[in-house]
C-alpha cells in the first residue's frame, strides 16, 4: 500500500499548487458562480478518485473493490455533512478579524494545508489506540453523543470575543501585531521589528477550530471504517473542497435553518453506532442512505421555510 500512499500524497499537492499557483495566483473576490463550479470540481475529483479505490482493494482481493468504495463514499459524505457547521465557524471568524474578502481565498488555503498535516496525525494515532484498545470505540461513541446533545442545546451565537483565543493569546505574547492588513501578507518587518498582520491571526483561529472539529469528525469517520487509507483519504478529499463550498454557501448560511439538526441527528447516529458496534451491525449502505435523506430533509425543510417567510 506504501506506493498508493505516495501516488495519492503527490495528487493532493498538484491539486493544492495548481490551486493556489495557478487558478488563484491573483488575490480576488470568488464569486458565488465560480465557487459553485469548483465545488462541483471537488466533488467531481472525489468521486473519480473512489474508482482508484475500487482498483486498489480489487487487485489485493477481488471481494474487497466495491466494499472500500462504499466505507469510502460513506466516510466522504460523513466528513463533507459535518465541515457544514465548520463553515458557519469561519464566517464567523473573517467577520470578526474583518478579513477582505479579496484575501479570504489564501486563507483558507493555508488553513486546510494545515488541517491536512493534523489531521493525518490524528487519524493514524487514533487508528492504532482503536485497534490496540477495542473499548475506546465506546468512549468514541460517548463523546459523539455529548457532542450531538452541546450542539443541540447550544445558542448559535457567532460574535465570539476571538481575542480570547488561546492560539491567538499565544501569538501576541511573541509578536507585535500590525493594526491593519498588508496586502495578502501573514508578516511584515517595521523599523526593524517583524509584526504579524490580522491575517496570521485568522489563520491561527481557523486552524484551532479546526482541531475542535476534527476531535467530532474523525471518530465519527471509524464508525464507518478503521482502514487508514479509507478514513485518510476520504477526510482529506472531503476538507480540499471546503474552501470552494465556503465561498459557494458563505452568503446563504442564514438560509439553512434546519442544517443543525441533520448534524446533530448525524453526530448521534454514527455515536449509537459505535457504541453498538461489537452487537449490532449496520451495513455501510444503510448508513449512507441516513446520512443522506437527514441532510437532504434538513436543506428541503430550510427551502421550505423560506419560502413560508416570503410569503
Amino acid at each position: 500500500m506504501t506506493i498508493f500512499w505516495i501516488i495519492f500524497l503527490l495528487l493532493v499537492i498538484g491539486m493544492l499548487a495548481l490551486d493556489l499557483g495557478v487558478f488563484h495566483k491573483e488575490d480576488k473576490i470568488i464569486s458565488v458562480k465560480e465557487a459553485f463550479l469548483w465545488t462541483g470540481i471537488w466533488i467531481s475529483v472525489s468521486l473519480v478518485f473512489s474508482i482508484g479505490i475500487f482498483f486498489i482493494y480489487q487487485y489485493q482481493n477481488a471481494a474487497l473493490g466495491a466494499e472500500k468504495v462504499l466505507e469510502y463514499l460513506t466516510a466522504y459524505v460523513v466528513e463533507k455533512s459535518l465541515s457544514l457547521d465548520n463553515i458557519f465557524v469561519m464566517a464567523a471568524i473573517f467577520s470578526f478579524f474583518k478579513v477582505p474578502k479579496k484575501y479570504q481565498h489564501r486563507v483558507l488555503f493555508w488553513g486546510i494545508l494545515g488541517a491536512i498535516v493534523l489531521r493525518g496525525v490524528f487519524i493514524f494515532a487514533g487508528t492504532a489506540l482503536i485497534v490496540k484498545f477495542s473499548w475506546l470505540m465506546y468512549v468514541f461513541g460517548v463523546l459523539l453523543i455529548v457532542s450531538a446533545i452541546k450542539m443541540g442545546i447550544s445558542k448559535e451565537d457567532h460574535d465570539e470575543d476571538l481575542s480570547k483565543n488561546f492560539a491567538v493569546k499565544i501569538a501576541k505574547k511573541f509578536y507585535r501585531v500590525t493594526p491593519s492588513f498588508h496586502g495578502h501578507a501573514f508578516t511584515v518587518i517595521i523599523d526593524g521589528v517583524r509584526h504579524i498582520t490580522p491575517l496570521l491571526l485568522a489563520l491561527f483561529v481557523i486552524e484551532t477550530s479546526d482541531v475542535m472539529f476534527a476531535v467530532d469528525s474523525i471518530p465519527a469517520v471509524f464508525s464507518v471504517t478503521l482502514d487508514p487509507f479509507i478514513v485518510f483519504t476520504s477526510n482529506i478529499m472531503a476538507i480540499l473542497g471546503l474552501r470552494s463550498l465556503y465561498f459557494a454557501l458563505s452568503a446563504m448560511l442564514g438560509k439553512f435553518v434546519y442544517l443543525k439538526y441533520a448534524l446533530v441527528f448525524i453526530l448521534a447516529f454514527v455515536g449509537v453506532k459505535m457504541i453498538i458496534v461489537h452487537y449490532v451491525h449496520i451495513p455501510t449502505l444503510l448508513s449512507l442512505s441516513v446520512i443522506l435523506l437527514s441532510i437532504t430533509i434538513s436543506i428541503l425543510a430550510s427551502f421550505l421555510k423560506g419560502k413560508e417567510i416570503e410569503q
